[in-house]
């Protein structure tokens, strides 16, 4: 892999831009994002953080000094609202998820209802029996069970924290549905970067800290890969995993020597 060759560049966040969901702290990047748009090269975050809508994200990221715009920024939740759109237009929702989430599905104009056509599934620290029960009651329904990502961690303020991972396996062990994922490790998310970037997978190179989510994901849309060490994953993670990233770095200050 020719890094300098490569024109788009995917970002993964927690772990790699930042770290901590509701008061984000700056890791690193702030150069190479700058460097990689003045030279004409494009840029996206693509991160599985279903808390959040999208304008928060952008918003956090300014205040750290980062010039993403937008439409540069895909995540899961978002993702979800267009999965839904495309398969139901308006559709009926049961969440497990928190509220950036509930408000990304509601602005593409779906709705909650107590029979809904989806069950969707993001990042939930208030996680109850009930919720679980609930949903699972739904799913045997005929509800349709929607994971927004599959993570089974997330880079927090203590280090690696239980993500919306586990919650989709508990509840497709428990209802015998497969759930429809949408963000990382699935491929959705990279094809529709592609789209946005108007380049082949060829030509991009994703930058993540974790390999179940992050590497996988790259690999599956045929997407380089690059993983940075300011996260989850430690050498001896990556010693121990089957899948290997094209390239391991420090940090990302160590990719601006590359560019």
């Amino acid at each position: 892999m020719n890094v300098k060759s490569l024109r788009v560049f995917f970002f993964d966040l927690d772990g790699v831009l930042w770290v901590g969901k509701e008061n984000p702290r700056y890791v690193g990047g702030k150069e190479v994002v700058e460097k990689l748009k003045n030279s004409g090269r494009k840029t996206f975050v693509l991160t599985n953080d279903s808390t959040h809508v999208r304008e928060e994200i952008h918003q956090n990221l300014a205040k750290l000094g980062f010039s993403f715009t937008i439409e540069e920024i895909l995540t899961s939740s978002y993702l979800t609202a267009r999965y839904l759109s495309e398969n139901f237009d308006k559709a009926s929702f049961y969440l497990i998820g928190e509220d950036g989430i509930k408000r990304e599905l509601e602005a593409a104009g779906h709705y909650t209802s107590i029979n809904p056509d989806a069950v969707v599934v993001g990042l939930d620290r208030q996680l109850t029996y009930e919720k679980l029960d609930n949903a699972l009651r739904l799913l045997r329904g005929g509800a349709r069970l929607v994971g927004s990502y599959g993570g089974a961690v997330y880079m927090g303020d203590r280090g690696p924290a239980l993500s919306a991972g586990p919650i989709i396996k508990a509840l497709e062990f428990a209802s015998g549905r497969k759930a429809v994922m949408i963000g990382k490790p699935s491929p959705r998310m990279f094809r529709l970067a592609l789209q946005l970037s108007d380049e082949t997978a060829r030509n991009a190179v994703m930058i993540g800290d974790q390999i179940e989510t992050d590497l996988v994901g790259a690999r599956k849309a045929g997407v380089h890969t690059i993983l940075v060490l300011t996260g989850v994953e430690t050498r001896e993670s990556v010693c121990r995993s089957k899948v290997k990233p094209d390239m391991i770095i420090n940090n990302l200050e160590a990719l601006e020597t590359l560019l």
